[in-house]
């Protein structure tokens, strides 16, 4: 049975011949145009969206298929190339756009690929403006252009040059260099490896990449867990590297593996990086309900304040944005620093736990040791949008001494953990995420929930 396309704010996902075609991106690039066109009415000059993709194979045709839609409504198109996601992201602002496009499925298997808009902030768009570009696709109204006035198409190549330059910005690239590490990196054959080692290289690192080809047969499952990025820990042993750095296809997500070859998860990716920054800067930082509470512990550290969001890059963008955070991310490896973009931007993780590194003096399993951790699991398990409320009201009543936060789901803070239950976005699932001081009282809370699904569900 095929599964159905999936549309959510940031965007589009499908299976590649399946669900997801030429002609369906076609439309969806036509729908995104005549969106812009309504938003933008007033303004006499022609819109125009820059669109980059990952190395997927199926990336050509849907970038193609995207470009012709937008050029059908009257909107030009700069093709970037083969380029990350934050890469897109900085352009859409470098070089004035209203919109831009990335075609990728991020850390999804091979078989997925996906259209994911981006407003000219570079941010994903707000609930309501996802929700207009979605009617539009699906009523298929588009505002098409007469022949004289179709969007034209051209490139550019400063994506790579125009990234490296933002991040170098916000280090000190001279101490960097001057403690010439050695680093291993995985690209998974994605979209980073290119940037990922000219930035490297220009930090002064004595770089060892594999699967940096951006060929798009990915070398393993993309996403940079623990599981799957063995090769890389072992290869951090095998070379003596200082650290290992893991990156996913459009390489906004960055996952860790210390000197030792330890992988020590994505979650210290922005708590490092919060580190690095608060220990230079003053102000808030911003992250979703799912993400580890070691950041608020390194926050209180320095008397900073952690504004807490709804689970998505988008939503965290949008509160740094409104709140002037100086350093902010996901618990899925995702950094932001708003003074190279508004998104997740494995470069800028990169950059600042090297920083970190230079200048503590402190080696990657050292920090994380001073950091401290917890014990996490992330399970999800089925449940309609019906049986969703019942055990989201009856965990309310189970967990009623609590500190509760209903901004997306529900997350319960105790003394000794916490947890996080909310209903997935893209299918009938609820998401369970708990953290504790260790395993035996994670699992307390893993069964309270456990026992509250199997009254509502059976």
């Amino acid at each position: 049975m095929a599964e159905d396309l999936i549309i959510t704010i940031s965007g589009m996902r499908g299976i590649v011949g399946d669900n997801l075609t030429d002609s369906v991106a076609v439309d969806y690039g036509s729908a995104f145009g005549t969106y812009l066109k309504k938003k933008h009415a007033g303004k006499k000059e022609k819109l125009s969206v820059c669109i980059g993709r990952d190395s997927r194979a199926s990336g050509a045709m849907l970038k193609a298929a995207v470009t012709a839609g937008l050029c059908a409504v009257g909107v030009d198109v700069v093709d970037l190339g083969v380029v990350t996601t934050p890469g897109v992201g900085i352009m859409v602002r470098e070089l004035g756009c209203s919109g831009g496009v990335v075609i990728t499925a991020s850390h999804n298997p091979i078989q997925y690929n996906g259209i994911k808009l981006l407003l000219g902030n570079g941010v994903a768009p707000p609930v309501e403006a996802a929700g207009q570009i979605k009617k539009c696709f699906f009523d298929k109204k588009f505002a098409f252009a007469d022949s004289p006035h179709c969007g034209q198409v051209s490139s550019n190549e400063e994506t790579d040059a125009v990234h490296i330059a933002k991040v170098l910005k916000v280090v000190d690239k001279k101490a960097i260099a001057g403690k010439k590490f050695k680093v291993v990196l995985d690209s998974v054959n994605g979209a980073g490896g290119r940037v990922t080692k000219k930035i490297l290289g220009e930090l002064g690192c004595n770089v060892v990449a594999i699967n940096d080809r951006p060929t798009g047969i990915f070398a393993h499952r993309p996403e940079p867990t623990a599981k799957n990025l063995k090769g890389l820990c072992e290869a951090v042993k095998k070379e003596s590297a200082e650290i290992g750095f893991g990156q996913d296809p459009d390489a906004d997500r960055l996952a860790i593996v210390d000197e030792k070859g330890g992988y020590i998860g994505e979650e210290y990716s922005v708590v490092l990086a919060a580190k690095q920054i608060l220990g230079q800067r003053s102000g808030k930082v911003a992250t979703n309900l799912s993400t580890s509470r070691m950041l608020d512990h390194v926050a209180k550290g320095a008397g900073a304040e952690v504004v807490r969001t709804a689970v998505g890059e988008a939503n965290v963008a949008g509160a740094m944005l409104e709140h002037n955070c100086i350093i902010g991310g996901e618990g899925n490896g995702g950094v932001i620093d708003l003074r190279v973009g508004p998104v997740r931007d494995s470069l800028v993780g990169i950059a600042l736990v090297l920083q970190l590194m230079a200048e503590s003096g402190k080696t990657v399993s050292q920090l994380v040791d001073e950091i401290g951790g917890y014990y996490m699991s992330k399970t999800k398990f089925v449940a309609d949008e019906s049986q969703a409320l019942q055990i989201l009201d009856s965990a309310k009543k189970v967990f009623a001494d609590a500190k509760l936060d209903t901004t997306d789901g529900c997350r319960f803070d105790f003394d000794d953990g916490w947890l996080h239950l909310r209903a997935s976005n893209t299918e009938p699932v609820m998401r369970l995420i708990v953290e504790a001081s260790d395993k035996i009282t994670a699992n307390k809370y893993i069964d309270a929930v456990s026992n509250i699904r199997r009254e509502v569900i059976g």
